[in-house]
């Protein structure tokens, strides 16, 4: 008895090429990188080692020593709104600001001085008692 051989359906056939060209992919690359001498950016390092590398101080941390926080105490009477400043060092310009306290204290405007030596803050006292707090600036140099 004869048995006729059936011909793969069209889905196998791409499936199975599908299947080689991705595994020679592969294998493809696995050879190619065994044969790199050094990666692109080692020339960068100049010999160094990455322990020398890490010690290289970031501009992030040179960056730190040009901002300073100047603070200030602020008291308001109840149910009262007042303009609270806070001043830099000279040479200096508030590029933020805000306050801290643990009472009902609510921020109406915030903004920098007109030449923006210092940062100002409307706060409004919606508590029934005397609140009190520190408001800060953030300074650059």
């Amino acid at each position: 008895m004869k048995s006729k051989l059936r011909l793969p359906s069209p889905a196998t056939v791409i499936a199975t090429i599908a299947l080689f060209v991705a595994l020679s992919g592969t294998a493809v690359a696995a050879g190619i990188v065994p044969k790199a001498r050094y990666a692109l950016n080692a020339g960068k390092l100049q010999g160094q080692t990455a322990a020398q590398v890490a010690a290289i101080p970031s501009p992030a941390s040179s960056a730190a020593s040009l901002v300073s926080t100047k603070t200030t105490s602020f008291s308001i009477n109840a149910q009262d709104a007042t303009v609270v400043t806070v001043t830099c060092d000279s040479g200096q310009k508030a590029i933020s600001g805000g306050y801290t306290t643990s009472q009902a204290v609510l921020q109406g405007s915030t903004a920098p001085s007109g030449d923006g030596s210092s940062w100002q803050s409307v706060l409004i006292n919606i508590g029934n008692t005397t609140a009190s707090g520190t408001a800060y600036a953030v300074c650059l140099k």
